[in-house]
């Protein structure tokens, strides 16, 4: 199943394909022809207005226009733009709009540079999108077919840039960025990640039982069962279709250590009991019997974290969950069925050097003399280790209310990251790289009483086969799906009328000429992006959104028509404007249409104008952002109500990865708190006490808000990685919970003693919980290497997790036991003292 792998790195796949967001984002692409586009950058340190420097983006754009998967119609670069000016005649008398390519050709001379620059500044649509404000950078942006192809796109992009002298001596620096490519980079290198974090993990497991155990024969076992559950649950994964996203793609390195945590401590309890002679299956029965129980239920437990992540509304999060879930109950029947059988085939000999060689090391070693001391600490200082910990939770409780729920794709990167450094690069020079949708519709108001009006006159007229199929077109539009239902007085309604009317007799030309003027003046009522109290409302709402700071700047079809207008009359800036009627609306877009782009008017206005898009770019893609700024027009909109009612929407990819954050958030906080209720329930039924329930739930508890006291602290933003992390910490740190509470028990009803079950506690139990501890913090360490921001961020933080819950189990539960041991007692005395 392996080699059929597919991998996803596609935000949007973060949403269902039912999710309203997601439908409408994709609506808009199709609507308004609008692409997901690379951005290619050139940056030099001087103005880029000399003939050098414009050859060669004249030379790259036509070298990226010949590339397969690239929309040549909708690239924007320099050379295959027009410039928009006026012609006049030999006295100066403006004769009309003149639309010419702006760089037909790389200039030869600085002055013919410096024109081309001085044109650009007059173009809105133009002016710090393909030049920097500060004339020393340009860009090309380079719409593409499909998104998943951008990453390849981008390689022959910085292959065709390679082959330029200048650009290769540095005269320029070139930079490709954009979320697209950013998202489909991630991609490939995730998939190498894949291959090269999961075997460094395995091999640091080895290398980490070899040195608890000393006996490579019987290390073997374990790293079979965790090889065996990694290539099981892949396979699976991979079999059923499933895409392998940025959190299936760490599957196999989270069971290559959780699968080894059973064996570990069969391991350890074994090589602890067996004594040279003895009959090696009788001793893995009674260390069977013994852990039995307590592994189940840690393997229930964990696997009951991650499944629980089914209940977020994310799909790969979903995925991830279930199959991780699966990994760990698969890993515990095989632990439970291969382990057992493998050491009772092992040699007499081989296991009495095992078991030789781990008395020598555990008598004589630093962890069991740590941990001894560590024991008798806990028990000695239980009220300063109560304080610690409570004044521990209280500086972590502050921690969390300083979490800030961010991410942005880009920062998926190293900060030495060729994306991120031309992301930093380009967004200090341009209005910004990152982009959403801002789409304003017609409520349809405006067509209420000419439905009415219609429809009256529908009904008296004579009957027949022309009354009949209007009837029948009119019910089937009020029949339409109100969330697809637009506009009834359409321009297909009007040529339907005109050729009844064509055709129609003496009692059915009155009517119908009537039903068409309804129509027609209905159809020319909606075209409200064609009004300039419209118009110039949107005007103000793009120089308040450039004003505000979060927006670098606002493209729209207010600039189009603004920008004609001027050249169809004084061609000074007093005549940059909507024209005062709808008909010196109409006459702009007109002229527009004859350019050599007019297809760039419909990506900012439907054929119907009663849809308008403002196409926002932002210089940060950070989701807080894009939150901020959605928030703020919403709160514009409130306060300055437009002229014509309409609804606003948003798409494009900055807007969806807020939805899908958001949507994240409050799944993870529904999936922590059931599942938490969960293991609380399946620890009371493990323990039959309610109140070993909740103290098996302590370590859990501290462990959860200490971490995400660590993230709210040092400001690492919460992003998906850090969500799931909740699920691995339920999971895992209950383990050692169960381990200790029910070997402390097992140890006070044999040794009638709690101090003395303690301190048979901190022997070998404690060391096979240390061991499981340091075998999954060190399966994660490999992550450390890696040159994207999440797999780092998994690394560490799970190994700092490990690492935590069991120094809280190890130090907490021994310290709580003793306190409740001793106000039982104190309890008892003043019973027997009052009797």
């Amino acid at each position: 199943m392996l080699p059929q792998i597919v991998i996803d790195t596609d935000p949007e796949n973060m949403l269902s394909r039912e999710d309203p967001a997601r439908i409408f984002h994709n609506q808009i692409k199709t609507d308004f022809l609008m692409r997901d586009m690379i951005v290619v950058g050139l940056v030099s340190k001087n103005s880029i207005f000399i003939p050098e420097t414009l050859n060669i983006v004249e030379q790259l754009t036509n070298n990226i226009l010949q590339l397969e998967g690239v929309i040549s119609q909708d690239l924007m670069s320099l050379n295959v733009v027009d410039n928009i000016s006026q012609i006049t005649d030999q006295q100066g008398v403006n004769q009309g709009v003149l639309f010419e390519y702006l760089m037909r050709e790389a200039p030869t001379t600085l002055q013919a540079s410096q024109e081309i620059q001085q044109a650009v500044k007059r173009l809105p649509m133009l002016n710090n999108t393909l030049v920097s404000g500060d004339n020393k950078a340009v860009a090309i942006y380079v719409p593409i077919i499909a998104k998943d192809q951008s990453y390849a796109i981008a390689e022959q992009i910085r292959a065709l840039a390679a082959n330029i002298t200048a650009v290769t001596q540095k005269d320029l620096a070139f930079h490709i960025t954009g979320l697209p490519v950013a998202e489909d980079q991630f991609g490939y290198e995730m998939f190498v990640q894949m291959a090269v974090a999961a075997p460094l993990a395995g091999l640091a497991i080895f290398l980490l039982l070899w040195v608890f155990f000393r006996n490579i024969a019987l290390i073997i076992a374990p790293m079979v069962v965790a090889m065996a559950t990694v290539l099981i649950i892949m396979g699976s994964l991979i079999g059923f279709g499933f895409t392998v996203h940025i959190m299936s793609s760490m599957i196999a390195i989270f069971l290559m250590p959780i699968a080894v945590v059973d064996s570990v401590h069969i391991l350890s309890e074994f090589a602890d009991r067996f004594k040279a002679g003895d009959d090696a299956s009788k001793t893995i029965k009674k260390v069977m019997g013994h852990l039995y129980k307590p592994m189940l239920f840690t393997s229930i437990t964990s696997a009951v974290g991650f499944y629980s992540l089914m209940l977020t509304p994310i799909p790969p999060v979903k995925v991830f969950g279930a199959f991780i879930g699966s990994g760990i109950l698969l890993a515990f029947v095989l632990t439970i069925t291969y382990i057992p059988s493998y050491i009772a085939r092992m040699k007499p000999e081989t296991l009495a050097k095992l078991q030789a060689a781990i008395q020598q090391m555990e008598q004589k070693g630093r962890l069991a003399n740590s941990l001894e001391k560590l024991g008798a600490f806990s028990v000695k200082r239980t009220k300063l280790i109560l304080i610690a910990f409570i004044a521990l939770f209280a500086v972590s409780l502050v921690g969390v209310n300083r979490i800030i729920i961010n991410d942005n794709p880009i920062n998926w990167f190293k900060a030495d990251h060729e994306i991120r450094i031309a992301d930093k690069v380009l967004n200090e020079h341009f209005a910004g790289t990152y982009d959403a949708w801002l789409v304003f519709s017609n409520n349809n108001l405006q067509q209420q009483d000419a439905l009415a009006n219609f429809n009256n006159i529908l009904n008296v007229a004579n009957n027949g086969a022309t009354k009949t199929a209007i009837s029948q077109t009119y019910n089937q539009w009020l029949n339409t799906d109100k969330n697809e239902k637009r506009s009834f007085f359409t321009q297909d309604l009007l040529i339907q009328l005109d050729d009844f009317s064509f055709n129609a007799n003496a009692q059915e030309q009155p009517w119908l000429e009537q039903l068409y003027s309804i129509s027609e003046q209905a159809n020319n009522a909606q075209k409200i992006f064609t009004d300039p109290a419209m118009l110039n409302w949107l005007v103000n709402l793009q120089t308040a959104l450039v004003n505000n700071g979060d927006v670098g700047k606002v493209n729209s079809l207010t600039d189009i028509i603004s920008t004609v207008n001027r050249e169809l009359n004084s061609g000074d800036d007093k005549d940059f404007a909507i024209p005062n009627s709808s008909n010196g609306v109409a006459q702009t877009l007109l002229q527009f249409q004859s350019s050599h782009r007019p297809q760039d008017l419909w990506h900012f206005v439907t054929p119907d104008y009663q849809r308008t898009l403002l196409w926002l770019q932002m210089t940060s893609g950070d989701n807080q952002h894009m939150a901020n700024v959605v928030s703020w027009v919403d709160n514009y909109i409130s306060e300055n109500p437009p002229p014509i009612d309409v609804q606003h929407q948003w798409a494009g990819k900055s807007y969806l990865n807020v939805v899908w954050q958001d949507a994240m958030v409050s799944g993870m906080i529904d999936s922590l708190l059931s599942s938490f209720v969960m293991v609380f329930i399946m620890m009371m039924l493990l323990f039959k006490s309610i109140k070993y329930g909740i103290l098996a739930m302590l370590p859990l508890t501290f462990t959860i808000t200490m971490i995400y006291g660590l993230v709210g602290w040092f400001g690492k933003a919460y992003d998906m990685p850090i969500a799931v992390l909740s699920a691995l910490t339920l999971g895992l740190s209950i383990d050692f919970a169960i381990h200790f509470i029910q070997r402390v028990r097992e140890l006070e009803a044999e040794k009638q003693s709690l101090s003395a079950a303690l301190a048979a506690m901190f022997q070998e139990p404690s060391r096979a919980i240390t061991r499981n501890a340091i075998v999954i913090a060190i399966g994660f360490t490999p992550l450390l290497l890696s040159p994207l921001m999440p797999y780092i961020t998994v690394g560490f933080f799970l190994a700092s997790i490990m690492i935590l819950s069991a120094l809280v189990t190890l130090v907490l539960l021994p310290a709580l036991l003793t306190l409740l041991a001793k106000r039982s007692a104190l309890k008892a005395d003043k019973k027997s003292q009052h009797s």
